[in-house]
């Protein structure tokens, strides 16, 4: 019997049920290859040859797919009806050539919707895998690789504290930056506008707004300020008003087009607040249950028999009135859709959101696409919009109020679309006839200002990308998802805004790459893939075109010094990082010394701050978010201890610190010590302060040699001491709460890891092959862990654990420390065939290098 492969063992379990005996069906767990995370996986030297291997997770399913193969004749390959889908089932037959020698059939099959009828329909229409399909995934896998591992290793180098970049992230993220960007720029505009509340004859009352003053028609900012305000109210409040004219207009409203992946995504974010990611699981989950046709589409268009299935329930639900004379029919208006299948719709409508058994979330999005898909396909709203001009018997004032009437309701009796900015309805207006006198009520004016673009949100944010025709609907989520996962930005209430990293990042790439941020340059390259996914384009053409002139543009960044980089980062960042003062004077003086000018700086453990440039005289510093006076050099006074000295918490370059009294000839280094990870600084208490500056605190002597014990926190967290012997505890509270027992215990623990290691001597982990031969591994060492490969040693930086480095961020750390100790040259990764090259006699090996590579680890954080 035939074994039918799709990707999850879900859709596995809803397919098999339509099935029935007679087919094996077998879940691949989405994609069974991939490119090894290492260089040289995607080869442009070689005709863009792409090195794949299968992921160690997937082999177990391999396994089980060639073992059914092993007593059938026939592999149908059923996954998702997409570009990704394709891709799926290229590499699932590409992974299984050895069991398809032997005379076996290889099938492709699609549906749209996981239904009984649906898939006995597809099971009937094999055909091959579409190669233009497949091609344009190698050629967008391809782009990925390349600009990641070309240009993440640039930004290591030359942006220190920066994560990755990738083709359509940094546009995405740039997008976020400039918004941000002009926010911070917009200048309030104060107008003012004035109301009045009128009575007519029949004692019916409404509100009208001024619109003409002084015979002429008043525009948006014409009432600048209060007293202009005041003596439009005096114009209104001497006049008599009577009604000039009244006009009724009747109106209708469409309804919206069916869902698509990116409308579906952008209304669930305004209606329950639901990130993209968490959209698309839920999609998913009814897609893979048999509720819903395919999840990722940038069609719009329903298929004849579900539109005619619509009409019917709308007919039995709501009746005749609401079936509109003829069915509906929508068309795409995005930009470079493509790949285009059926709209988000269910796959019965008769299925209402009251009768499906499902999650929560599942439910409600349900619920979104039930009513959105029957509303698409119902009659319009009919309206009647009416005006009321008012105005004083001489001409010099006038109102005007507007109002609306729904007379029927069609398709809003089951659905309205969310909206990004409310605007206030329009009510019903009184009945009042053209020249009848009215009675003043109320005269107001209302103070105003223009306000700055809002941020986006992950609806806003979707919604522009496909406007520019940046990325596809398969991409969105996860494009959001590295964003915020990078820290380049975080989400409030919301709204994407963006951290200082991420601004940093999109001033490099804007300054040093900004052909490849630019909005047109990325839809035009999705473009140029949507053709080849056409079969128009050949995918290898593009690739060889692109890389052409990337490949150049990163060539030129090699001798790039970071103070240039940073001066350039500077001036395009200054208006956010040096805003205008209150007072008017130069935002870039130091606010300590008064002599020095403020700089962008970067700091020894990644990141960046602003500083004096009259350090190390001046040491002022603030990191980039605060301005000179949120974070001044005099701190935020806490209290003061028994002593009575004051102890403050201070900005510095490392973030913020608690500091007890200042610094003076006397004492030129008061105590000082960093707030620990996971502390606020906005809910620091003078206690926790002086808990702080008291470590480390002694815990008592050690029963076996009477030597103290302290408890500390230092460079590699929280520790308790004994001797020279440090052994880390797991919370910093313990720190300030650890007592003898437990402290030998911990130190006890530290001893037999010691002793294991000290035997096993073995590498943490091994990374992968060096460009130019070898082994790279990262190793345990005396002073932290450390990538090793062939002679070179290089220490991991703070806050770079071993199990989470990448070969590719092993290759930057090994480069450079060659080339600060004058070894072995690194920085070609050519494919040579040569033996192992020497290294340089003076370059320090083994435990030498650790020591060297690693600054003594400090007992106090005093000072």
């Amino acid at each position: 019997m035939p074994v039918v492969v799709v990707e999850s063992p879900a859709k596995a379990k809803t397919i098999n049920k339509y099935l029935g005996p007679d087919f094996t069906v077998l879940a691949s767990y989405g994609h069974v290859r991939d490119l090894p995370p290492k260089d040289g996986s995607v080869d442009p030297e070689a005709g863009f040859a792409m090195l794949w291997e299968v992921a160690p997770e997937s082999k177990k399913h391999i396994r089980a797919i060639t073992e059914a193969l092993k007593t059938d004749d026939t592999l149908i390959l059923a996954t998702d009806p997409d570009r990704e889908g394709e891709a799926i089932s290229w590499h699932l037959k590409e992974a299984l050539q050895s069991s398809l020698k032997k005379g076996k059939k290889v099938a492709r099959v699609t549906f749209n919707a996981i239904t009984k009828d649906a898939v006995t329909k597809a099971m009937k229409e094999p055909r091959d895998i579409d190669t233009p399909l497949v091609e344009a995934y190698l050629a967008r896998r391809a782009l990925d690789y390349l600009v990641g591992f070309t240009l993440s290793p640039v930004l290591w180098r030359k942006l220190p504290g920066a994560k990755s970049a990738g083709r359509v992230q940094s546009v995405c993220l740039r997008l976020i930056v400039e918004r941000e960007m002009e926010i911070e720029a917009f200048k309030a505009q104060e107008y003012w506008t004035v109301k009045a509340v009128f009575r007519t004859p029949r004692g019916q009352e409404f509100d009208a707004g001024m619109v003409t003053l002084g015979g002429k028609r008043l525009q948006k900012f014409d009432i600048p300020t209060a007293t202009a305000a005041e003596l439009a109210v005096q114009a209104a409040r001497s006049r008599d008003f009577k009604v000039l004219a009244v006009e009724s207009k009747p109106a209708t409203r469409n309804p919206w087009p069916p869902f698509m992946t990116s409308t579906l995504q952008q209304e669930a974010s305004r209606k329950y607040g639901m990130g993209a990611k968490q959209c698309m699981n839920a999609a998913q989950r009814l897609y893979e249950a048999g509720h819903i046709t395919y999840m990722r589409t940038d069609g719009i268009d329903m298929a004849p028999e579900a539109v005619m299935a619509a009409r019917d329930e709308i007919k039995r639900r709501f009746g005749e009135p609401y079936v509109p004379d003829s069915p509906r029919m929508y068309k795409n208006k995005a930009k470079n859709a493509q790949e285009a299948h059926e709209c988000i719709r269910p796959t019965d409508m008769g299925l209402g959101p009251d009768k499906i058994r499902v999650e929560d979330d599942q439910r409600k999005l349900y619920d979104l696409i039930w009513k959105r898909t029957i509303a698409s396909q119902m009659s319009a709203a009919r309206m009647e919009r009416t005006a009321v001009d008012v105005v004083s018997p001489d001409g010099q004032v006038g109102f005007r109020a507007n109002g609306q009437v729904v007379l029927f309701d069609g398709y809003l009796k089951v659905y309205d679309q969310g909206r990004d900015d409310e605007d206030e309805d329009e009510g019903r207006l009184p009945q009042v006839m053209q020249g009848e006198a009215l009675a003043k009520g109320a005269v107001t004016p209302d103070q105003h200002f223009t306000q700055p673009p809002p941020r986006y949100t992950e609806a806003t944010l979707v919604k522009r990308m496909e406007e520019l025709g940046i990325g596809r609907p398969s991409t969105y989520a996860s494009i959001l998802t590295t964003i915020v996962d990078r820290e380049y930005v975080r989400k409030d209430k919301n709204r994407l805004f963006p951290e200082d990293k991420g601004r940093l990042v999109t001033a490099f790439l804007s300054n040093f790459f900004h052909r490849y941020v630019e909005y047109d340059f990325t839809a035009d390259l999705e473009a140029e893939l949507d053709d080849v996914s056409a079969g128009d384009r050949d995918y290898k053409d593009v690739l060889a075109r692109f890389w052409r002139d990337f490949s150049a543009a990163v060539a030129q960044t090699a001798d790039l010094r970071i103070g240039e980089v940073l001066e350039k980062l500077d001036d395009f960042l200054a208006p956010h990082l040096y805003p205008a003062r209150a007072d008017g004077g130069d935002p870039r003086v130091c606010p300590t010394c008064g002599s020095g000018r403020l700089h962008l700086k970067t700091a020894r453990s990644g990141g960046a701050f602003i500083g004096c440039g009259n350090y190390p005289d001046c040491r002022y510093t603030r990191p980039l978010a605060g301005d000179a006076e949120s974070v001044a050099s005099d701190g935020r006074i806490l209290g003061q201890d028994d002593q009575g000295v004051e102890i403050s918490l201070r900005a510095g370059r490392f973030g913020p610190y608690v500091q007890r009294g200042d610094a003076t000839e006397a004492n030129p280094k008061p105590d000082r010590a960093s707030l620990p990870k996971g502390w606020s600084a906005d809910g620091l208490t003078l206690d926790r302060a002086l808990a702080l500056l008291s470590l480390p605190r002694e815990v008592g002597k050690h029963p076996d040699d009477g030597v103290m014990v302290e408890a500390g926190i230092g460079r590699f967290g929280p520790y308790v001491k004994h001797g020279s012997v440090y052994a880390n505890i797991p919370d910093v509270e313990e720190v300030f709460t650890i007592g003898m027992n437990r402290a030998v215990e911990v130190l006890a623990q530290k001893a037999q890891r010691g002793a294991g290691r000290a035997a096993s001597a073995g590498p943490l982990r091994s990374l992968g092959a060096h460009p130019a031969g070898g082994e790279v591994q990262v190793m345990p060492g005396k002073y932290g862990p450390y990538v090793k490969w062939d002679k070179v040693n290089a220490t991991l930086p703070k806050g770079v654990e071993p199990e989470a480095i990448t070969l590719e961020e092993a290759l930057v750390l090994i480069t450079d420390k060659a080339g600060k100790s004058g070894g072995r040259n690194t920085a070609a990764p050519k494919k040579s065939t040569a033996p192992k090259a020497a290294a340089d006699k003076k370059a320090p090996v083994g435990k030498a290098a650790e020591k060297k590579a690693a600054p003594k680890r400090k007992v106090a954080t005093k000072g």
